[in-house]
């Protein structure tokens, strides 16, 4: 998750919708069909991270405040079918910089979160139900994260303290997508995902109503969560995105 880009300045965390968005409509079943889903995603955050030596720090910000936090993202989906068959990749990079950082236990006057997050996934989908109005499929796929955050300290009784660290690791995911179309413009779509390996927890979840366009072009608007709990030798990445989202799924 490569056809699509998205650079933007005014959201604390960006996506890109991955490819493996239900059609809203039945493709032919006679040779290949192609997709990419360009979308924004609106996401806060909520949770926990730490780097070797430094206290844990909360962060939670929502919509509200994070319209001046997001420095940069990329955003990129992919996609391909044959018959009952596909194979997607989703690639994101988000760069985030944040004072609105708690640690935990520790009085300092003021605290800085920057975090860069790249990930990708490539995955294979299998239709195992569909009709004119229905389309549900099974799916498995593999996503490598890359993580690396930076904590700073400052004021207070712990003087100044800063410190980075970095991770990578990649996790395994199954679940399922699936749409329904009511009229011959209107539909709705979500896809479910869980699994793990390097982290203890990686999982995604969507649900949105769409509207067809034409018969290429169609567009979406939903709300989307994903969550991740990794630890490893004293750097944790414990957090849940979540928040609106608006894309446009096109297909060739």
């Amino acid at each position: 998750m490569v056809t699509a880009l998205a650079i933007s300045s005014s959201a604390f965390a960006a996506d890109i919708l991955p490819a493996s968005t239900p059609q809203p409509v039945p493709q032919s079943t006679n040779g290949w069909s192609f997709s990419f889903s360009p979308y924004f995603w609106a996401a806060g955050l909520d949770g926990k991270t730490q780097v070797f030596g430094l206290p844990t720090v909360d962060v939670s910000e929502n919509f509200s405040d994070i319209l001046s936090d997001l420095d940069f993202a990329f955003m990129a989906a992919g996609d391909a079918r044959y018959d009952r068959y596909s194979v997607f990749t989703d690639i994101s990079y988000a760069r985030v910089t944040t004072d609105s950082a708690t640690p935990r236990g520790v009085i300092a006057d003021e605290v800085s979160l920057k975090s860069v997050t790249f990930t990708a996934m490539v995955g294979g989908a299998y239709t195992l139900y569909e009709d004119q109005q229905t389309r549900f499929d099974i799916l498995g796929g593999a996503r490598f994260w890359h993580v690396e955050t930076r904590i700073g300290l400052s004021g207070g009784l712990i003087g100044n303290l800063s410190q980075s660290d970095d991770a990578n690791w990649v996790d395994g995911l199954i679940g399922f997508k699936g749409s329904h179309s009511f009229t011959d413009r209107v539909f709705v779509t979500g896809w479910a995902m869980i699994g793990g390996g390097g982290a203890d927890l990686d999982w995604d979840a969507l649900a949105a109503i769409g509207y067809k366009i034409n018969e290429k072009v169609s567009a979406v608007a939903g709300y989307r969560a994903q969550g991740v709990d990794y630890n490893h030798d004293g750097f944790t990445y414990d957090v849940i995105q979540h928040g609106p989202i608006l894309g446009v799924h096109i297909r060739f």
